[in-house]
């Protein structure tokens, strides 16, 4: 969780995560900032778990009241309940790093794919020709898989930046690539906006969920913001699930591009700058 003076407040709001176990760590550091007198107000679209998160908050606190609107619910504690002390500690835990794939990547709850390997990334990663060279994005680098690959397989990697919109990512991505023989860098910032460098190689799994529902914009930004990256003759690689429809936009963006495999799903794309 976010590194946050210690309190006590008399209100911490929370908007809730979709991830079951980072919700309740979330609860949790909320139910501690707000101290014995302070109120907990959280809330979460029906579609992505309220009922769930309300009762959660309820057991922690000693109950809620809650008010449910625009297919949304918010729900709050009373200062003064008595609170789960044990339940508090246990919740609070579950937001730890932890050791996945054989303990090479630290992850934790919440992340994409935060608990395993990616299929899509891996696809991906298994298809990077190690004739790639010159500096390096990652674009929606998430705790550093891709961009670690792409090290492990490219020697001809002089530079890599890794961009990530979530801080929680990020930090692990610093991690898990700590020691790597090239410069890093690594930039909390909304890709979509521009990167304002420009590169030989990019790499990128962008993200295509808004919620629940498929957001195709997104990584029809990510390949817009890739193309204008790129220098002349610059090389992207992007992996998608099949159904989405990013062929028209690398087309429009891209001197040539090209489907190198499809698998189990999923389709890994070749595009050069011209």
């Amino acid at each position: 969780m976010a590194e946050v003076p210690a309190g006590p407040y008399p209100l911490v709001l929370a908007l809730l995560p979709r991830q079951r176990a980072e919700a309740r760590a979330l609860l949790a550091q909320g139910v501690s900032l707000a101290g014995a007198e302070g109120r907990v107000v959280a809330s979460l679209p029906n579609t992505e778990g309220a009922k769930s998160g309300e009762a959660d908050l309820a057991a922690l606190a000693g109950g809620v009241d809650s008010l449910s609107k625009n297919k949304s619910r918010v729900f709050w504690t009373t200062p003064g309940r008595p609170v789960d002390q044990a339940l508090l500690e246990s919740w609070a835990a579950l937001d730890a790093p932890r050791p996945i794939a054989g303990g090479r990547f630290t992850s934790r709850p919440g992340l994409f794919a935060w608990d395993r390997l990616d299929p899509a990334s891996t696809l991906l990663a298994q298809h990077l020709p190690a004739g790639l060279k010159g500096r390096a994005a990652d674009l929606g680098a998430g705790f550093g898989y891709l961009s670690a690959e792409l090290l492990a397989r490219c020697p001809g990697i002089t530079a890599l930046d890794l961009y990530e919109a979530e801080a929680r990512a990020l930090d692990l991505a610093r991690q898990n690539l700590a020691g790597a023989a090239v410069p890093l860098a690594f930039h909390w910032q909304d890709v979509t906006t521009g990167l304002g460098k420009q590169y030989d190689v990019i790499v990128s799994n962008p993200p295509f969920h808004v919620g629940r529902a498929d957001d195709p914009g997104l990584g029809q930004a990510f390949v817009t913001a890739a193309a204008a990256a790129l220098k002349p003759g610059g090389r992207f690689w992007l992996v998608a699930n099949r159904h989405l429809p990013y062929e028209a936009t690398l087309a429009k963006a891209f001197a040539s591009f090209r489907t190198v495999v499809e698998d189990g799903g999923y389709k890994v794309l070749e595009a050069v700058k011209g």
